[in-house]
């Protein structure tokens, strides 16, 4: 062995380093290479075409001046600015734009709108992943009325128990308890939104888990592998472990139903804090103060101090309207480590320590593990915000519902398409729904400031969701099944699989956790997926995102940390025989090492 004292052998170690560096950043670029290769000489980013319309209807403006009757961007010179300020990021670009007039509100920033142009040392450049052109005016509008269509639909049943998108009408009305104060109205709930979901069968839909028509479990789910299997809400955002147990305790320090996860000495409590009934943004006035940029934010209100699980879709909106972005990936890799989920087979030092005389910890451990969940987080918001801001541009749904409730009014370039959208939701019956809930075809949100200063498309939330599980995939096992004692007081995973199983959802009124039985154990993959699919089309829930957002985003946040695994493989002690392995979200098994990339 070298003597680490040796001038040679620093020398040489030194060269070894920047060799190393080499290789991964050749390895960056021979990914963006293949991509543009693959473009056949175009640019790899390509558009819907909706930004060609003059009056800049199908485009996020938020934050400039609006006209007060149409609500459209009132110059578009102004949009024009901003387009310039994103291109060249240059601080007095953004300065010297024109902004809207928020009222009584202070005016709100766009959000890093300059991300995409920055540089990193590690995975691909935000520049060398893409995503594919939304659904458009100029392009599948079928498809964007129907995603209209299903967030519309979201928004008016923001308050039913997730559980009847679980179960089927009978086992949902035994689980509440005829004789629970909660029968009737839950009951009434669950009816409402199986009448809403017929309504979305009217309409087009592309890349689901479950082929339409829609059931209510089958509904407002993710495309992945695992998303329709057992209850809607994955048991990562649910489960707690037995706590911090010295070996000769008698008793867990809690039950896995108690939703705590032990965090070294402290707990990650899973429930969240209940949001009142109320949406926000359906008053013409108010909406178009917050298009204006006022800054309406944590205005919303509360039910006293009362937490709960995750229990209606509202709930979850509260969760990713306030989460740090990889917090559900870190409370799931956390809960993993603790219960000693089996890593996956290609990972080293995963046999005894009679064998391997070597433990995990600084490489392929709980450090090395948490580390990468937390930091591939950064590298998917830059990449994203770069399609956001320098690509798309496209309009947030809250904006889309205001061309479909003021079509009759609008620029006669647009005003036929959108007078055929209004059509279409309101011979589904949807739009009497919404007249009747708020008055108006206005997106009822659930924030009180709308969506986030920065276009919709892609995702934040989603990309990271896709970088932060495919990392949870690569090191543990995605084939083995989780499983929940059938009196809740504890969570495991390993390799057996039952015909039947049991699993959390919450109570009725979300103050506990039950046990219910499953069809079939719930895979690891599928539990990871959901909760990727979770977090992501919470934010559909919330309002500020379509579906397509989540799809394109979670593949192009799976792309982003397959770079970073390709890399981390070149770092590594080539005699360790490190492979990461997993199946991609679109179902295809890669296997990750030496630097390569490679279908199994």
């Amino acid at each position: 062995m070298a003597n680490p004292h040796d001038y040679n052998a620093q020398v040489n170690r030194t060269l070894k380093s920047l060799s190393t560096r080499v290789k991964a950043a050749d390895v960056a670029k021979s990914r963006a290479d293949a991509a543009l290769a693959a473009s056949g000489g175009e640019s790899i980013h390509n558009t819907n075409g909706d930004e060609l319309l003059i009056c800049k209807a199908m485009n996020f403006t938020k934050g400039l001046s609006h006209h007060g009757n149409t609500g459209l961007v009132a110059n578009t010179d102004d949009y024009a600015a901003l387009v310039k300020a994103i291109d060249s990021g240059d601080p007095a670009d953004f300065k010297a734009i024109n902004v809207g007039d928020p009222g009584q509100y202070k005016w709100r920033a766009w959000e890093s709108a300059s991300a995409g142009l920055t540089f990193d040392l590690q995975g691909p450049d935000s520049h060398a992943v893409t995503m594919c052109p939304p659904p458009g005016l100029s392009n599948k509008k079928a498809i964007l009325t129907g995603e209209m269509a299903e967030v519309y639909a979201q928004a008016l049943l923001r308050d039913v128990h997730f559980a009847a998108f679980s179960m089927p009408k009978e086992s949902f009305l035994s689980f509440v308890g005829e004789h629970s104060r909660h029968y009737r109205s839950l009951k009434r709930e669950q009816q409402n939104a199986d009448s809403i979901v017929s309504m979305l069968n009217q309409f087009s839909f592309e890349n689901r888990a479950a082929a339409a028509p829609f059931t209510l479990t089958t509904a407002f789910r993710g495309m992945t592998h695992g998303d329709v299997d057992g209850p809607y809400l994955s048991q990562f955002l649910l489960s707690g472990d037995t706590g911090l147990n010295h070996k000769n305790d008698t008793s867990p320090e809690h039950d896995a139903s108690d939703g705590k996860i032990r965090y070294g000495a402290q707990v990650i409590d899973q429930r969240v804090r209940q949001a009142s009934e109320e949406n926000y943004l359906t008053d013409w006035d108010e909406w178009l103060h917050v298009q204006n940029g006022g800054d309406t934010g944590s205005l919303e209100h509360y039910k006293g101090n009362n937490r709960r699980f995750i229990t209606t879709p509202r709930d979850l909106a509260t969760f990713v309207h306030y989460d740090a972005l990889y917090q559900a990936y870190l409370n799931a890799c956390i809960l993993l480590l603790n219960i000693k989920a089996p890593l996956s087979e290609g990972i080293p030092y995963t046999q005894s320590d009679e064998q391997d005389r070597q433990q995990g910890f600084a490489l392929y451990g709980g450090p090395h593990i948490l580390t990468l969940v937390t930091e591939v987080a950064t590298r998917a918001l830059k990449a994203v915000r770069y399609q956001k801001f320098n690509v798309h541009r496209r309009l947030r749904p809250e904006a889309l519902a205001a061309r479909i409730e003021k079509a009759d009014i609008l620029p006669d370039e647009v005003k036929p398409q959108f007078t055929a959208m209004r059509s279409e939701i309101d011979n589904a019956g949807l739009a009497e729904k919404l007249q009747h809930a708020s008055g108006n075809l206005l997106l009822p949100m659930a924030f009180a400031e709308g969506s986030p200063m920065h276009p919709s498309y892609g995702a934040g939330h989603a990309t990271v969701a896709g970088a932060c599980v495919t990392m949870l995939k690569a090191f543990f096992n995605g084939a083995n099944y989780l499983h929940v004692s059938k009196n809740g007081e504890s969570i495991s995973v390993d390799d057996q699989s039952y015909q039947s199983d049991y699993a959390f959802v919450p109570s009725p009124d979300g103050k506990r956790l039950r046990v219910v039985e499953v069809s079939r154990s719930l895979t690891l993959e599928g539990e990871l997926n959901k909760l990727a699919a979770n977090i992501s089309i919470g934010r559909d829930w919330a309002g500020v995102h379509y579906y397509s957002d989540y799809r394109e985003s979670l593949l192009m946040g799976e792309e982003i940390a397959m770079g970073i695994l390709q890399e981390q493989t070149l770092t590594h002690n080539a005699k360790e025989n490190l492979v990461f392995k997993f199946n991609q979200f679109t179902g295809t098994e890669v296997e990750i090492k030496n630097g390569e990339i490679k279908p199994t």
